[in-house]
């Protein structure tokens, strides 16, 4: 799934026996199926709805639900962008009424409904407790309050690599096999030299693509970057943030940046050329890169196991039940069954989107994937290393959106050589502490 964050473009069933699939399968835990209601051919029919955003990849695996529960039928709501189905979220939550029995929610944004959890199913009332070992820890912690409630059940995942321009690293004489470039991107400072060096090589080519997404990446390990714990906005009290905030626009100085804006025109061009040689890469961008760079990139991408400073996250969603739900029992058991890691394998087959539960790497279709288009690359591994370094749970208050899309438009005009660090760095502050303080509690 591809995330939001203000950077968008737009099966066999196994054996219940298995261990693997004892909690989805059925058996004395309240997510299991085989004591649900909807296993009754002779009850009344319920009807389930599920309100998501883009492609989640379920139509078989509702097929599928609804075969082995013939009492159930499910609807989807499916709308067409991730502002759209926002839009349609907080006007039936305004409303009190219209949500559909499951809404699916992304990375980005959870965290604006955590603060509405009264509004929410708490999921350990019906065996999340007993769920949880499923997917990684991290991921857990992003649906859950900080009193302890489990909101939602996580779908998929954007464990970030870095992605290379293999012909260009050896034109600017920097090694080019995977093993020995992830050497070189230990942490962000060892990132950005070896863009300099580079730089001063291939002086017709920048080191990344922009400012705005490189912010991205490092704000986003930040376990603290524009809230305290307790909501109240840090701004010039949160060093970290300025240290990061020095580091891009040194970057930009120093002639790094390319300065193209996400998923413009532009941006898609960009890759086939030699605008630039490396970008922060989760999973779901490899498919993003083949599709612009076609037969041009093919073979000059590459892919190394490594983000500098450990692990990243880019993307990825839940699925919540909201306490509108006049089926919250039936609702909560179909979101563990979606989220079982079978069925995350199944998703991942069909549309690429990559798995946050542990069981899912072990299965070959996960673990053995190799990407032809780079270098053969064996991206199932490397991907399954990325998300296990991923260790950080960064707090984001209830402005946090706004605020960053005030530091990204600041980083753009820096980018765009329109305002220096310095002025852009102030009026960035200034409109950050009004948007924290705006509606504040709203």
């Amino acid at each position: 799934m591809r995330p939001s964050a203000g950077f968008r473009p737009i099966a066999v069933l196994f054996a219940c026996g298995s261990i693997l699939l004892a909690t989805a399968c059925g058996g004395s835990g309240s997510a299991g199926t085989s004591n649900a209601p909807g296993n009754d051919p002779d009850a009344p029919k319920i009807e389930l709805t599920v309100a998501t955003f883009n492609e989640f990849g379920y139509d078989d695996l509702y097929r599928e639900y609804e075969r082995l529960h013939p009492n159930i039928k499910i609807v989807e709501r499916r709308a067409p962008t991730v502002d759209a189905h926002i839009k349609n979220l907080e006007t039936n939550l305004a409303s009190g009424s219209g949500m559909a029995d499951i809404e699916a929610m992304e990375v980005s944004w959870i965290y604006k409904y955590l603060a509405r959890a009264d509004q929410f199913v708490d999921l350990r009332q019906y065996g999340a407790d007993d769920l949880r070992d499923r997917w990684l820890d991290w991921k857990v912690a992003g649906a859950t309050t900080q009193d302890g409630k489990i909101l939602g059940y996580g779908t998929d995942i954007g464990p970030e690599a870095i992605c290379y321009r293999s012909d260009l690293f050896k034109k600017a004489g920097l090694p080019t096999d995977r093993a020995q470039v992830a050497k070189l991107f230990q942490d962000w400072p060892s990132y950005f030299a070896a863009g300099r060096t580079f730089k001063a090589k291939v002086p017709g080519s920048a080191w990344y693509d922009s400012a705005v997404l490189t912010w991205e990446a490092m704000r986003n390990q930040l376990i603290q970057a524009y809230y305290s714990n307790q909501d109240r906005f840090l701004g010039e009290d949160n060093p970290a943030l300025k240290k990061t905030w020095n580091q891009v626009v040194q970057g930009t100085a120093d002639g790094l940046s390319a300065g193209l804006s996400a998923w413009s025109e532009e941006w898609n061009a960009s890759f086939r050329t030699d605008k630039f040689a490396t970008i922060a890469c989760p999973g779901w961008l490899l498919g993003v890169i083949q599709d612009n760079a076609g037969s041009y990139g093919k073979g000059k991408w590459d892919v190394a196991d490594v983000f500098p400073g450990g692990g990243g996250n880019w993307g990825g969603s839940y699925l919540t039940v909201p306490k509108q739900s006049q089926q919250p029992a039936e609702a909560a058991r179909l979101a563990a069954w979606l989220t079982a890691p079978e069925q995350q394998v199944k998703v991942f087959k069909k549309i690429g989107s990559f798995p946050s539960t542990l069981d899912a790497y072990d299965d070959p279709n996960v673990k053995a994937q190799v990407n032809p288009y780079f270098n053969n690359a064996p991206v199932g591994q490397i991907f399954i290393n990325r998300a296990r370094n991923v260790i950080l749970k960064q707090h984001k208050g209830p402005r946090d959106g706004e605020i960053n899309q005030v530091f990204s438009a600041a980083l753009t005009r820096v980018d765009d050589h329109k305002q220096t660090p310095e002025a852009a760095w102030k009026q960035a502050l200034d409109l950050a502490d009004k948007a924290a303080n705006t509606r504040k509690g709203s």
